[in-house]
């Protein structure tokens, strides 16, 4: 196993401030994340004024539609962003919310296509998406299996190359709600790249699904988790993500190199500095029938007959007069 794809996901922690937007994808270049994703909101294409909030989150938005306007960035904009993704070395990936965002993506020359949760079942948006013959990774949050049979058997019909991250919608998601069984599962359903889309705010479950096998991992990022905003509380910080990538990285480096157990040659001059020999806890005669209640075992191993082999000499006697923690070797026992 390779060390897993980081994708960090600036979604719509922004605000609609081009600046910000730019702040985020310096400080993500520091922390080891392979790419960057964005959601691409054009409200006129996606949405309209009878959409309703997921939550009511905004002071300043009085509908869903107003709060996409609001996250909207011109093509030439988003041309900047690719631009300074490229410039700092990360991917540049979005997720598209119309067939209109899609020719604006394919006009900016993105890499490959995120799939939402919510889009898994837009079999349009994936029409659009299949005939630029671009990657896809899908989010399977709000879709069972039946739903994702149909849409892998769409994309398969059209050889287009995909990944699915196990994904529950809900922010934050609790443990109960993480779903880790899934990654396998989806594994063994589909024979294709897993990964694990995390809302969790919480870097152990990004480690748990590494362990489990999956090989991307993405996460949305917030420099405050206090932030406004309707992920914020389901995020990451700049410095948990750094953790992330170092302790995933670990993990990945852990499963590439499999321990054989039956093999402990290498611990053979640890092995004796720490095991023991046997010693007598209290002065004995020469005669002396040997009891439990008789034997310590001290350190290091090699000045007396080993620990491991005390049940061999309970009962029998000692050669010679025996000092309170003298080591105890085979000529020091009688084998009558």
């Amino acid at each position: 196993m390779t060390n897993p794809y980081y994708i960090a996901e600036i979604g719509q922690a922004h605000e609609g401030s081009l600046g910000i937007l730019h702040s985020y994808i310096d400080a993500l270049a520091t922390t080891g994340v392979h790419a960057v994703k964005f959601q691409m909101h054009i409200a006129a294409a996606e949405s309209s004024s009878h959409e309703p909030f997921r939550v009511k989150f905004s002071y300043e938005d009085a509908t869903r539609f107003d709060y996409w306007k609001r996250m909207e960035f011109t093509l030439d904009q988003w041309k900047g962003i690719k631009k300074h993704c490229d410039e700092v070395g990360l991917d540049f990936i979005c997720s598209p919310f119309s067939n209109l965002a899609v020719d604006w993506l394919e006009e900016i020359g993105v890499k490959y296509y995120k799939i939402g949760s919510g889009e898994v079942n837009n079999l349009l948006l994936l029409e659009k998406i299949a005939k630029t013959k671009k990657p896809i990774i899908i989010s399977s949050g709000m879709s069972n299996f039946s739903e994702l049979d149909c849409t892998v058997a769409f994309l398969k019909q059209r050889n287009v190359t995909f990944s699915i991250l196990q994904c529950t919608t809900s922010y934050p998601t609790h443990p109960e709600q993480f779903g880790l069984n899934v990654i396998n599962e989806l594994k063994d359903r589909y024979q294709v790249k897993v990964g694990f889309s995390d809302h969790s705010s919480k870097i152990a479950t990004n480690v748990a699904a590494v362990a489990l096998g999956a090989e991307i991992l993405e996460f949305h990022v917030v420099f405050n988790k206090k932030m406004f905003g309707p992920d914020a509380k389901s995020s990451l910080t700049i410095e948990e993500i750094e953790q992330l990538v170092q302790d995933c990285n670990a993990i990945a480096t852990a499963l590439k190199n499999p321990i054989d157990k039956n093999n402990n040659a290498q611990f053979s001059e640890l092995k004796s500095i720490f095991e023991k020999s046997l010693s007598v806890n209290k002065d004995l005669p020469a005669g002396h029938v040997l009891k439990f209640e008789d034997l310590e075992a001290k350190k290091p191993k090699g000045l007396g007959i080993d620990a491991v082999n005390f049940e061999k000499i309970i009962g029998k006697k000692i050669s010679r007069n025996l000092a309170q923690w003298d080591f105890l070797n085979e000529n020091d026992v009688i084998n009558e």
